[in-house]
């Protein structure tokens, strides 16, 4: 049976929403089960809050955890027995493992990864990719989101070749729409790193380039695919975080404000709800690392069950639209030059 690693120490509501979310995905998808990493007393404890089929849930205990606080590199080397590198090392021998979910340590994670998963061959650097929702009602995939805060041109082109793959292996989405994320839409918009990046991107074989686009289009939905340098990426996604938090809290004190607002909420209340929902990228789950030779799945460090649940299922999707063949087969495809 497949087998999702969730790193059940990971994040700010470990271990109680990580166990929550990972029991949560199994109602969501069938076929599968997920092995949770961590301390045995703690995860057991929470596991006895639950009904759930024992037969898809497995525990596997460390007596270490990565936290903020420590030095990713040093901290992957050293701590060999906590829950993110047991769980990456888990995905990596366990023939029967399709993915890893931790919501700890970015730095770690991608440490880790690169560590013990490995590149792609060819990959220059792998990326962080979120789904960001857009007014369709479906995603926008943003990458890079902050794995990569310096890049070079040839770097842009492989999020677009990556991320294009994994919205047709994960989403289902035949021609991915290819977009630059800079400062105009205009092909001469953008530093000498963008122009030179939209140049490589408008004569990259396989991916269906649109051109540059501004942070406001990712939430149009008018590409599927942001291509983003990790700075400018991890501004954009926080952005987007900001925007939903403040127009539920602004909805919230306006209608709050006398008996004739609470009256409009409540004739208004079901369209609220919708742009409540739209707005909420926890239920999008986590950002894959593309370009590992495995996936791996990065959660908000804030995450809790909806997003981790959300996760779990990207995991499961990713693997069983095989995502990773898909990428190696678009960079051969592309013909492009294996440089490291």
């Amino acid at each position: 049976m497949l087998k999702i690693v969730v790193d059940a120490m990971g994040g700010d509501h470990a271990p109680a929403e990580i166990v929550k979310g990972a029991l949560r995905s199994l109602d969501m998808r069938k076929d599968f089960m997920v092995v949770l990493t961590g301390d045995e007393a703690l995860i057991g404890h929470e596991l006895e809050k639950y009904k759930y089929d024992p037969a898809r849930v497995e525990v596997v205990h460390c007596g270490e955890v990565i936290t903020n606080d420590d030095v990713p590199t040093h901290a992957v080397r050293v701590k060999r027995d906590s829950s993110l590198v047991v769980g990456l090392k888990l995905l990596k021998e366990d023939a029967e493992a399709g993915a890893f979910v931790s919501a700890g340590s970015t730095g770690a994670v991608l440490t880790g990864g690169i560590m013990h998963i490995g590149r792609i061959k060819g990959i220059l650097r792998p990326a962080l990719c979120p789904g960001i929702p857009n007014v369709n009602g479906g995603r926008t995939l943003l990458c890079d989101c902050g794995a990569n805060a310096e890049c070079k041109p040839a770097y842009l082109q492989q999020f677009g070749i990556m991320a294009s793959a994994y919205a047709k292996a994960a989403f289902g989405i035949a021609e991915p729409r290819v977009g630059l994320l800079t400062n105009g839409t205009e092909e001469h918009k953008g530093d000498t790193l963008h122009q030179e990046a939209h140049a490589l991107l408008k004569e990259t074989h396989g991916i269906h380039f649109v051109g540059n686009i501004e942070g406001r289009d990712i939430m149009y939905g008018d590409c599927d695919v942001a291509v983003a340098d990790g700075f400018s990426g991890n501004i954009a996604l926080k952005s987007v975080e900001g925007c939903g938090k403040t127009v539920a809290a602004v909805l919230s004190q306006q209608f709050k404000k006398s008996a004739g607002s609470k009256l409009a909420y409540l004739c208004a209340r079901k369209q609220i709800n919708a742009l409540k929902d739209m707005l909420d990228y926890a239920k999008l789950g986590g950002s894959v690392f593309l370009g590992l030779r495995q996936v791996v799945i990065k959660s908000h460090g804030s995450s809790k069950a909806t997003s981790i649940a959300a996760s779990v299922c990207q995991g499961v999707d990713a693997y069983r639209g095989g995502l990773i063949a898909s990428i190696e087969r678009m960079l051969a495809e592309t013909g492009l030059p294996a440089e490291t």
